[in-house]
């Protein structure tokens, strides 16, 4: 079935993806023992076989069988194989190659592809079979010459999604009472103002009476729901979402510290510095040479 998600990387950043915005493999030949932990430049479909570990965002994911995986490319996630091979097949997309506005809440704000979500759905046989023939379809008409073939490759990325939120292991979901659904709430807010693509539109929301005026509800009722069902107050899913996009900026581009500081939200560059040093134990500056970002 598939090379493996290295080579799922290494497509991802590929001239052809990046002139067209999607790309379709086959996955064949040796695993690597490992991908690094970090942000990639596409979405990620993948249905593979193999025996290994995957870290994506606070999760760490064991697998030993057939799965779909749905990478997202502003949560990190890195893999570490224990079988020599592994076999599937991969597709790769931009945000910019899923077409209307519509179409992009619909799918890519999907469960699958969310921070909360659970990115590993195992797959049976008959359901393996049956997404394999989407991808040998993908394959077909991605090499073809068919006009609309953009079109037919965007439905076919539609119906593994949505083949995908159908099978997904039910026993995984909370029931959604009234303190789970505003955290959901909340979680969606906050994540909908990341990543951070330019410093001439910084971050709005970072408090928590900033969160409860936006959902229109009393910041203590807010804050007591959060602190119910996940175990930590408002300000810490605040502060450590923050302090997670702050080191992306610092490692994946070349704004100065000043202007991510501006970017997060921060009036003086002194309060992001003593923030993030509070946080994460270290200096941006210092963090950014560590990562090799000077």
């Amino acid at each position: 079935m598939n090379r493996h998600l290295e080579c799922s990387v290494a497509a991802c950043r590929s001239s052809d993806l990046k002139l067209k915005g999607f790309k379709v493999h086959e996955i064949t030949g040796p695993a690597y023992a490992s991908l690094s932990y970090g942000r990639r430049d596409c979405y990620k479909i993948v249905l593979a076989t193999g025996d290994m570990n995957i870290c994506y965002g606070d999760k760490t994911i064991d697998i030993n069988d057939t799965f779909l995986f749905f990478g997202n490319p502003h949560i990190p996630y890195s893999t570490e194989h224990r079988s020599p091979e592994q076999k599937g097949y991969a597709c790769l997309f931009t945000e910019e190659f899923i077409d209307s506005r519509e179409r992009k809440e619909s799918l890519l704000n999907a469960s699958i592809f969310r921070i909360d979500g659970i990115p590993v759905i195992p797959v049976s046989s008959e359901q393996a079979t049956f997404i394999e023939g989407l991808y040998q379809r993908m394959l077909s008409v991605y090499s073809g010459d068919y006009e609309r073939k953009d079109e037919m490759l965007r439905s076919c990325i539609d119906l593994i999604i949505h083949e995908a939120l159908r099978i997904q292991p039910q026993h995984g979901l909370k029931q959604r009472n009234a303190a789970a659904r505003i955290t959901c709430l909340f979680t969606d807010l906050l994540e909908k103002q990341f990543p951070i693509e330019n410093t001439a539109d910084p971050l709005r929301l970072r408090t928590a009476q900033d969160f409860a005026d936006g959902l229109a509800v009393h910041v203590n009722y807010l804050n007591r729901s959060v602190k119910e069902i996940t175990g930590k107050p408002i300000s810490v899913h605040i502060a450590e979402r923050i302090t997670t996009e702050a080191k992306a900026l610092l490692q994946h581009t070349n704004w100065s510290i000043a202007d991510i500081a501006y970017a997060l939200g921060f009036e003086y560059p002194s309060y992001f510095n003593n923030y993030f040093k509070r946080v994460a134990g270290i200096t941006p500056n210092s963090f950014r040479k560590d990562k090799g970002k000077v």
